[in-house]
């Protein structure tokens, strides 16, 4: 079932899987930081990410 997920997001949205390191780094540019990753049943996860502070 996942090996058919991961086609499904690859072909159908352009998407492709990430590391934790690439999430990071996605979410900093975005102007989020990772907060937490919640590992739920194969293939599913959820990541909670929050706002950087911004300058004062």
């Amino acid at each position: 079932m996942g090996k058919l997920v991961d086609l499904e997001m690859l072909v159908c949205t352009g998407g492709r899987e990430r590391t934790v390191a690439e999430f990071r780094e996605l979410l900093a540019r975005g102007g989020f930081r990772l907060k937490k990753i919640f590992s739920g049943a194969a293939p599913l996860s959820i990541i909670e990410a929050v706002p950087r502070p911004g300058p004062a």
